[in-house]
């Protein structure tokens, strides 16, 4: 008779130990701060070009708050990206699915972002990536996919990149900075895999020329000369690349002072996105989301984990060796 009332004590002890476990997950905790979104933010939530959708919206808000409680960041800021949208719009312009909210001075700015472009792997492997959507995601060394899921900012590196021509009789220097991502979860090798964000400009067709009056010139005499290429509208080497104009604004804004980045989707939602697709469900009856035009494009989003995608790569690695790389050529004239 004395067993019932133990057995009575046990289940209530192991029913609060459920609830407080799933009180301290991400997810229920983005869940408990649905309901708190002020009215100004709200009007910023939908599907339409420019908006959040509530999901990114909530977890971002999410990890931000948790981040803030335990004194990790003090940022008035936060990121939000939702790399299911399209980079490319259909009349040529860049779809806005970065996102930089300060709810302090209620300002909310929604920008472009590029993901990252895979690789085709010929023979052996297919996870690359069109321009304008996303299909495959991942958090593999040398995948060069984007990895959804909690980031914080970490240090900014700045480096020379080369000079370019902007006027006939002038070249300016390009000066970039690289902000580094530390990642927790299935992010949590961003640092070991270089990920992290920067402007979406590079130099092509580099050469060296002669120069030895400027600072970065080499032992020889020597800089970097080539042609500016801004790739705003392409893909990435994994990280979060914006157009130069937006990176200064970002870069300035984490300098010294280090905030979160939520990035949607997650290999959770990706998995349960591509089940329920394969099952001819819908997405909102299941409670799920991509974004429509996106997911009519690729048809099944795929996630590629870094234990089963890594020992692929270095194995076509082995397999494909990369030529010796030359040395760079001098520019013609010097």
């Amino acid at each position: 008779m004395r067993l019932r009332p133990l057995l009575h004590a046990v289940g209530c002890i192991f029913g609060l130990f459920i609830i407080v476990a799933l009180l301290a997950s991400p997810r229920s905790f983005a869940a408990q701060q649905s309901t708190d979104i002020p009215a100004w933010l709200k009007v910023h939530v939908g599907d339409g070009e420019g908006q959040i959708a509530q999901v990114v919206l909530r977890r971002a808000r999410a990890l931000y708050q948790q981040k803030m409680s335990n004194g990790a960041i003090k940022n008035p800021c936060y990121f939000a990206m939702d790399a299911t949208r399209p980079n490319d719009l259909d009349d040529g312009k860049l779809g806005r699915r970065f996102y930089v909210i300060c709810e302090s001075d209620r300002s909310f700015q929604a920008i472009s972002a590029g993901h990252g472009g895979g690789r085709d792997l010929k023979g052996v492997a297919d996870f690359a990536n069109g321009r304008r959507c996303a299909k495959n995601f991942g958090n593999a060394m040398d995948s060069r996919l984007t990895a959804g899921g909690a980031y914080v900012t970490s240090e900014t590196k700045t480096s020379f990149k080369g000079y370019y021509r902007i006027s006939a009789k002038q070249d300016a220097a390009l000066i970039r900075s690289f902000v580094q991502f530390d990642g927790e979860g299935e992010t949590a090798n961003a640092r070991e895999r270089e990920i992290g964000g920067h402007p979406a400009e590079l130099l092509r067709n580099v050469c060296l020329r002669k120069d030895p009056r400027s600072p970065y010139a080499n032992h020889d005499g020597y800089v970097p000369f080539g042609t500016l290429v801004e790739y705003a509208g392409g893909r990435s080497n994994g990280c979060t690349s914006w157009s130069p104009s937006d990176a200064g604004q970002i870069i300035a804004l984490v300098k010294d002072d280090p905030t979160t980045l939520y990035i949607y989707p997650d290999s959770a939602d990706i998995g349960a996105v591509a089940r329920t697709v394969a099952a001819g469900r819908s997405l909102s009856v299941a409670g799920l989301y991509w974004n429509a035009s996106c997911l009519k494009e690729i048809r099944a989003p795929k996630f590629w984990p870094r234990e089963t995608l890594e020992p692929i790569v270095a194995q076509y690695k082995k397999d494909h060796p990369a030529p010796p790389q030359g040395p760079t050529p001098i520019c013609k004239g010097q």
